[in-house]
């Protein structure tokens, strides 16, 4: 028996370790009653101690739930917890970066909400026709404030501080916690019976099914003004009335930790953009239907939106934009043509569409001429040079890049119309081609007449030629030819044969050229309009130079399938075509560029958009042109390979078209002037190049046999051959040049 203190003992330790299991999540009992336990008497600590008690020795384990719930739940609160102080910290730290005010700009949020945000304004005249206006607001927590601001023609007495117009602004804050809706009319009630007419006239097409649409995207922007819901609202308010828009309302919303959103309802459509401080980015998008233009607000976003970081080593704003028309004209602008809109050609498709260019700079923008339309672009597509790389060529390093910036240095495009007429990369392949194909194969060129090429690179080609005497251009738009000047001055500059006498830095300061600023038809259609004046200058040409004929005749001008009055002339007026013949020499050359190369699926010219091009063809074979061939040129950076015809007026002056590439290198080694080191000034075309306009392509065979009336060449014996002899029925054929060009006599006639 034990006596009362060891029994005492005994339960106060059992109701110790009862209390001690039952408040930890985990405890261990032995189990003495497993079979495998050896019985053996004694004391318990000699069983503990026995190996074999110790090798069949097994715990249970008890787990606690309440323990473990409770163990969870502070788990959780503890993590809640941590993680709320280090997002606080963490916004706070962002925003103490980007600005030591930030944090104290979101302190005090609720003020910032009641600030009066500037109005919209209207063009002094200007009348807007009767609006009304509905909203709803949303409450959400990613709002720290809200401004909606509005034109209020209630009145027509309006205090001197807001002499056109007066506002009212609803102000709120992420405390808003009710829905609102709201309906009113914008209008006045003092309207007169002719405002419906006035309205209508308001803006031209402002109620057609189409726009413009700008996008633009900015970065490196001051981060403080792309938090400011203020600044951003002047500058939009600005820029609507530089555009000469009319801004009915705008709303804007701060939104936390840091940025603005701001959507503006124009009469036109509307104006938003959104802003990441902390990225210094800003989007935007500017929407406008009528007439008004919008590529010519860019100066003004950049300028307003484009606010550099106050710091030293911030780097300047870069701007990204894209323009597209949007909606419908064809069927609801009466006599709608999109050829003679320059924003549907290769303006619109080819730069103003595309968002990726690095650079993309209008360096003349929608120019007007007495003629046409003309812009000059500078672009880096980054497909095709990088802007590191560019940047690296400005600099004096001893680069590879700073040793050859002609390499990395952005296009150059012009565009007449909204069509390319020349680009800096594609400059030498296009006006070298169009050249020296005819300058090489004339036996003795002197004397040269170029139509078009109001850009001057044609005429500093031709001047590279020994054997010129004088080249005359006549070009009917002197505008092209000043703004070329300015802004284009490597297509006018001689200077890498400026030494040779007579020779010029300026291409058109050379003795040799004339610049004639008068209109093509009407100067050879006087001059060379009958044979009997032909005749007459050709007896006296020292007295009359103006009627002295042409080795070589140029046309570069508009392309043949330009839906244009002038184009259609220019390539089908019978007279004028005739003037052409007649003005060249007996063994005299035309050339003309005839646009876009033909594809292996194309319908025949005549039947298709080049049928001026077929016209021109059929009526220079029935003039008297012997010999008619039409090459090719992949590199002229047209988007296209690009054509030239060239028409002989003699059989054996087409003779040597067909010259050897080494006999060609050597004519351009005696022709062509060099510059002061003795090296060539051509910088594409050579005797190898001279080859592979020889034969034209496949395609032009396959699209000349695609005529209804279809050539006898063009049967398939004759097209590959089976020894007999054939009749060519046309100076122009393909097939001919193709499969016979090499052919004597004999196997060959021409009908």
């Amino acid at each position: 028996m034990c006596s009362r203190p060891t029994m005492f003992r005994r339960l106060s330790s059992r109701a110790s370790q009862g209390i001690a299991a039952f408040f930890s999540p985990v405890y261990a009992k032995e189990d003495f009653n497993h079979p495998s336990a050896p019985v053996v008497p004694g004391s318990r600590n000699k069983l503990m101690k026995s190996d074999g008690y110790q090798d069949s020795q097994r715990y249970t384990l008890y787990i606690n739930p309440i323990i473990l719930f409770g163990s969870f739940l502070c788990s959780v609160a503890i993590a809640f917890y941590a993680g709320s102080v280090v997002r606080i910290f963490m916004l706070s730290n962002s925003a103490t970066q980007l600005h030591g005010s930030f944090p104290q700009h979101l302190s005090v949020a609720k003020d910032l909400s009641v600030k009066q945000l500037p109005p919209p304004t209207v063009i002094p005249g200007k009348e807007v026709p009767p609006t009304t206006y509905t909203f709803k607001h949303f409450p959400v927590e990613g709002s720290r404030t809200s401004h909606d601001l509005h034109l209020d023609r209630s009145s027509d007495d309006l205090d001197d501080e807001h002499e056109r117009v007066d506002v009212y602004a609803s102000a709120s804050t992420e405390d808003v916690s009710e829905d609102s809706e709201d309906s009113s009319d914008d209008s006045s009630d003092d309207s007169s019976d002719d405002d419906e007419e006035t309205n209508n006239d308001l803006v031209e097409g402002l109620h057609l099914p189409a726009g413009q649409h700008l996008l633009v995207d900015i970065k490196n922007v001051d981060p403080i003004f792309l938090n400011s819901e203020e600044r951003l609202a002047e500058a939009m308010i600005q820029l609507v009335d530089e555009s000469k828009l009319t801004l009915l309302s705008y709303h804007c919303h701060g939104l936390i930790p840091v940025g603005v959103s701001c959507a503006g309802v124009l009469l036109e459509s509307h104006v938003a953009f959104h802003t990441w401080p902390t990225e210094g980015v800003i989007a935007m998008d500017l929407f406008t239907c009528g007439s008004g233009k919008l590529i010519p607000t860019l100066p003004s976003i950049q300028n307003l939106f484009g606010v550099k970081a106050a710091n030293e080593d911030a780097d300047d704003p870069m701007m990204m934009w894209s323009h597209k028309l949007r909606g419908f004209r064809k069927g609801f602008v009466p006599g709608y043509n999109f050829e003679l809109n320059p924003l549907d050609a290769d303006l619109g498709s080819e730069i103003l569409a595309s968002h990726d260019f690095d650079i993309k700079r209008p360096l003349v923008s929608a120019a007007e001429t007495d003629f046409q339309m003309v812009d000059v672009y500078e672009v880096l597509d980054p497909k095709q040079r990088r802007l590191g790389d560019y940047y690296k060529s400005l600099e004096d390093d001893g680069s590879y890049e700073s040793l050859h910036p002609e390499f990395f240095a952005p296009d150059h495009i012009l565009l007449l119309d909204g069509r390319i007429q020349s680009t800096r990369y594609g400059d030498a392949p296009y006006h070298e081609s169009i050249v020296h194909p005819a300058m090489i194969t004339h036996p003795n060129p002197k004397r040269v007449a170029v139509i078009g090429g109001g850009e001057g690179a044609t005429v500093r080609e031709i001047l590279k030629h020994s054997t010129l005497e004088k080249v005359v251009m006549i070009e009917i738009d002197g505008g092209v030819v000043n703004l070329s000047t300015k802004y284009l001055p490597e297509w006018q500059d001689c200077s890498s044969i400026a030494h040779h006498d007579g020779c010029a830095e300026w291409c058109f300061d050379d003795e040799r050229a004339d610049l004639r600023v008068e209109d093509a038809l009407a100067y050879f259609n006087d001059n060379f309009g009958s044979s009997s004046m032909i005749s007459e200058s050709v007896d006296d040409h020292d007295e009359n130079d103006e009627q002295e004929q042409f080795d070589v005749l140029i046309m570069d001008c508009l392309d043949p399938n330009d839906d244009h009055p002038f184009a259609k002339v220019l390539y089908t007026d019978d007279g004028y075509v005739t003037s052409l013949y007649d003005a060249l020499t007996d063994d005299g050359i035309l050339v003309v560029q005839v646009g876009e190369a033909s594809e292996i699926d194309d319908p025949a010219d005549e039947n298709g958009s080049f049928e001026n091009r077929s016209t021109m063809i059929k009526m220079l074979d029935a003039i008297g042109f012997n010999s008619i061939h039409i090459y090719e040129e992949s590199h002229c950076e047209f988007g296209a390979p690009w054509t030239t015809l060239i028409a002989f007026k003699d059989v054996d002056t087409r003779k040597r078209w067909y010259r050897s590439p080494a006999a060609v290198e050597l004519d351009l080694s005696r022709r062509i002037l060099p510059t002061k080191d003795g090296k060539t000034s051509l910088r594409y075309f050579d005797g190898a190049t001279m080859k592979s306009y020889q034969m034209p392509s496949r395609a032009f065979e396959d699209n000349y046999c695609h005529q209804q009336d279809k050539p006898e060449e063009c049967a398939e014996k004759v097209r590959f051959g089976n020894g007999e002899e054939v009749n060519v029925s046309s100076a122009y054929s393909p097939v001919f040049e193709r499969r016979f060009a090499d052919a004597k006599p004999k196997q060959v006639s021409v009908l």
